[in-house]
């Protein structure tokens, strides 16, 4: 009778034991079952290669926004890494200097991919190569082309640059390119091709023909009209916001919208705040730098503006990013302070332009970008580490996680798999 009593005491004990414990372990939140339940695809995350070296990679907490301990910390399951190259002369040693740069970009996900993080992350070329590797657990790494400008007069560089992982590509950025005019025109009216050039009308078609995504952000209203009438395939907008919520020339107008819905395509909201509130935008970053160059005159460290930070070379960049952040820590306090006043452009900003989009053209044609380490980033999403609190935002705001599958991935995904119809089709033909 006593060991039954002994023996019933010990199994009470450690039930409770068992309770405690389980007690002790927080339940997960409905946004974070529903941001652990779908696939996060993030459409534009640039890069610098200086990140992407034996010595000093993404399996590391680098100076970036987007690195693997961040997208992990944060859930983000899909980089959309970007092969950026700047607008430069229209001559043979610019289109020479741009497609060395190219090449450059996209030598340094392959390293990441296939020699410093096999393991972790790998390249996506498709559609279901997305869910396959998602589902298997490891990161997904994509490729966009910002700026159509490395083709050069080259048209075979698209197959080139599509068979080296290029999933999307625009044909223009801050300047006029060989191919088509940018949204930059806008502040003079001065135009190059009047939208796109002949030599662009078939890189697009190029691009239908291999199964390339065409992106829409950057270029000219005309350019992107011209664009959404020629592609046979969705079109996308890689990273765009809506132009009735925030007047910038890199926002997309109601009818500029429509025209994607109409291709059956998707806008990937930014979250880049000059694009979100630009007055709320300029209002507090005058004064943040205001305070930081107070703090910052006292302690010897300089104020540099993103254009300053960007002409660094890549070491002394680090260099000072580091002196940077001793620069914040110093003046936390004073930061926290002026928000009361000059609220920073937050992640309820950006899902203001999701909500505006959805109600405007559909649940299925709007999805989610960043621009991280392009100057992308907002209160409450300034790496990819914090990522959930999007999802957080959008189940406070009654998303449902069908929804949410759709915005953060989902939609993409969709296009994406059209583009390749299209593409097979096409090859099917010839």
């Amino acid at each position: 009778m006593k060991n039954k009593t002994l023996i019933a005491f010990l199994s009470l004990a450690l039930t409770g034991a068992s309770c405690d414990q389980n007690q002790s372990i927080p339940k997960m939140t409905e946004a974070e079952k529903i941001h652990k339940a779908v696939i996060t695809i993030d459409t534009h995350d640039d890069i610098d290669v200086g990140n992407f070296t034996a010595e000093l990679n993404y399996t590391q907490k680098t100076n970036s926004q987007v690195n693997l301990p961040n997208m992990k910390a944060g859930g983000l399951d899909v980089s959309w890494f970007i092969v950026y190259t700047a607008q430069d002369s229209l001559t043979t040693s610019g289109f020479s200097n741009a497609t060395q740069n190219a090449s450059d970009k996209f030598d340094a996900i392959h390293r990441l991919v296939n020699d410093y993080a096999p393991d972790q992350i790998e390249l996506a070329l498709t559609a279901a190569d997305v869910r396959r590797i998602w589902k298997n657990g490891k990161k997904v790494a994509m490729i966009g082309i910002e700026n159509g400008y490395p083709v050069g007069t080259d048209i075979s560089n698209v197959k080139k640059f599509f068979d080296r992982g290029g999933r999307y590509m625009s044909l223009a950025h801050n300047g006029h390119s060989q191919l088509s005019d940018s949204n930059t025109g806008e502040r003079n009216g001065v135009y190059l091709h009047n939208g796109l050039s002949e030599l662009g009308k078939q890189v697009i078609d190029e691009m239908n023909y291999y199964g390339m995504m065409v992106d829409i952000s950057h270029p000219s209203k005309e350019a992107i009209r011209q664009m959404a009438e020629r592609s046979k395939a969705p079109i996308i907008a890689s990273h765009s916001s809506a132009r009735a919520l925030c007047d910038h020339s890199r926002n997309l107008d109601d009818e500029q919208l429509e025209w994607v819905k109409q291709s059956g395509g998707v806008v990937q909201t930014v979250a880049f705040s000059s694009y979100l509130h630009t007055q709320k935008h300029n209002d507090y970053n005058a004064a943040k730098d205001s305070v930081l160059k107070i703090v910052g005159k006292k302690h010897g460290i300089p104020v540099l503006d993103k254009y300053e930070m960007r002409a660094l070379e890549f070491a002394d960049l680090q260099e000072y990013i580091g002196q940077r952040k001793k620069l914040f820590a110093l003046a936390a306090a004073d930061l926290e302070a002026i928000k009361k006043t000059h609220p920073p452009v937050s992640v309820s900003d950006f899902v203001d332009h999701i909500d505006y989009i959805k109600n405007k053209i559909g649940i299925d044609h709007v999805g989610i970008s960043s621009d991280f380490d392009g100057g992308g980033g907002i209160e409450g999403w300034q790496d990819a580490s914090e990522t959930l609190n999007v999802t957080k935002e959008l189940v406070k705001r009654g998303y449902t996680q069908e929804e949410i599958e759709k915005i953060w991935g989902g939609n993409l995904l969709r296009v994406m798999e059209e583009v390749e119809a299209v593409a097979q089709k096409l090859q099917a033909k010839s």
